[in-house]
């Protein structure tokens, strides 16, 4: 039995059931626009043996005075520093849509050593890292992203139709599309943990075909899993996620115990 321990405090992180026995992490990165609080039920709905983390980027609720960050590598790069000292014992990651990038980054930014904590990363809703492209010209400037995100749908988006939301919802988003627009992948090694691409089975935005990408991203096992709905099938097949996120870490678990 691990021994409990509290990890030090960072504005990077917000745990909202804290499990210090906990025998994995799951450190879950939300999609652009998103925040921590999307994950919040999470912790209740897991087995015991899960401490559900999620990272909250900057310019958004208690960070909102913050500007956001310039790109995909040095968010990365702050996330990892500030991870560290979580990887006192395994951990997954979690990374929907943009996230699924930005998770991907961390984890190939972890030190060597420090590598086999990570036992699987889940890629949701979003296609592989060299696939990712910048947003059509359709979709540019603010009232182009207000239409891109209503097309894609979920609870957020109905924060875009109350004006003094919007102000505060606004340039977040733009930040974090800045990110996605200008990222461009850097081959390098792939990752050496399981890879599990879960999309919904009706998100025209990511495709069954475009989540078979990640297979080229890890040298361990790769799988393939859909769930029903949209881009944000989070929001609607919340049980099927967490029975699919019992399943594939149960035996991380078994194993490192």
């Amino acid at each position: 039995m691990i021994a409990p321990l509290k990890p030090p405090a960072s504005v990077w992180f917000r745990t909202f059931v804290h499990r210090p026995a906990a025998e994995l992490r799951l450190v879950c990165f939300p999609h652009a626009g998103g925040t921590a609080a999307g994950f919040r039920g999470w912790g209740e709905q897991l087995p015991p043996s899960i401490e559900v983390v999620a990272v909250q980027y900057p310019g958004r609720q208690d960070r909102f005075g913050e500007p956001p960050a310039p790109d995909m590598a040095t968010l990365a790069d702050e996330i990892t520093r500030s991870l560290l000292p979580l990887l006192d014992r395994p951990v997954a990651f979690f990374g929907h849509s943009m996230g699924g990038t930005v998770a991907y980054e961390v984890a190939r930014r972890l030190p060597r050593e420090l590598r086999p904590a990570l036992v699987r990363l889940f890629a949701s809703a979003r296609r592989g890292p060299a696939e990712c492209r910048p947003l059509e010209p359709r979709y540019r400037g603010e009232e182009g992203l207000v239409t891109y995100v209503r097309e894609l749908g979920g609870m957020g988006a109905a924060l875009l139709d109350d004006p003094d939301l919007r102000e505060i919802v606004i340039p977040p988003l733009l930040g974090d599309f800045h990110i996605v627009d200008t990222y461009r992948h850097v081959p390098g090694r792939p990752l050496s943990c399981p890879v599990t691409a879960v999309v919904g089975s009706h998100d025209p935005s990511n495709t069954r075909a475009e989540g078979e990408q990640w297979a080229q991203y890890t040298t361990a096992d790769f799988e393939v899993r859909e769930l029903p709905g949209g881009h944000f099938y989070t929001e609607t097949a919340t049980a099927e996620l967490m029975a699919l996120l019992t399943e594939k870490l149960a035996p991380a678990q078994a194993l490192r115990s």
